[in-house]
């Protein structure tokens, strides 16, 4: 059977969104070290020098399995590094839940390959997507109030944590509309396939 030119673009399109989950489940396992790279007074300057130069890929690897320890993240939970430990758990968060997207419109694709795009499981997938989307944008309004709680200034008001809120709110309403949408023409064609 030949493809239409909507699937076509499919196929390429979930390409596309397998390899940016991949690239996301790989990143996520870096986040403390990166975040720990952008935090002041986390590592000592050698540390970073070593890390940034690229001397050794076994020192980075070191390195990040050294910021999955249990004890650096109870350290900074008491009061020491508590930016690190903010930034690592909202970068975290995110990522999880931006892989949980893309797997969702990896579902959604799939679908439309196999010709079957009404399918109500496209509107559980939207409505998924969705949740992760107000999920992010909870976790970036739990940061912002954090930022101008740590730095008793507005200065966090101007960073892209404040875009995020909106942003995501807004996608997870358009996600939510889309489940309808898709729920809406699943449900008409199921009539259509019992009346004929």
């Amino acid at each position: 059977m030949e493809q239409t030119s909507v699937q076509r673009l499919a196929r390429v399109l979930r390409v596309m969104v397998m390899i940016v989950f991949i690239c996301n489940i790989i990143v996520l396992f870096f986040v403390p070290t990166l975040a720990a790279m952008f935090t002041e007074n986390h590592w000592d300057g050698q540390t970073m020098e070593r890390l940034l130069t690229g001397e050794s890929v076994g020192f980075w690897l070191s390195f990040t399995i050294h910021s999955w320890n249990p004890v650096i993240w109870m350290m900074a939970a008491a009061g020491e590094n508590q930016y690190w430990l903010v930034l690592s758990l909202f970068l975290l968060s995110c990522g999880v839940c931006t892989a949980a997207i893309l797997w969702q419109a990896k579902r959604v694709l799939d679908t439309i390959l196999k010709g079957d795009p009404f399918a109500m499981d496209n509107a559980k997938s939207m409505k998924r997507a969705a949740i992760c989307c107000f999920l992010i944008s909870g976790a970036a309004l739990a940061r912002l109030i954090w930022g101008l709680a740590y730095y008793q200034s507005v200065a966090p008001l101007l960073t892209y944590n404040a875009l995020f809120v909106p942003i995501f709110l807004m996608a997870g309403l358009l996600c939510m509309v889309m489940s309808a949408l898709f729920r809406q023409a699943a449900e008409l064609k199921a009539e259509n396939d019992l009346t004929i």
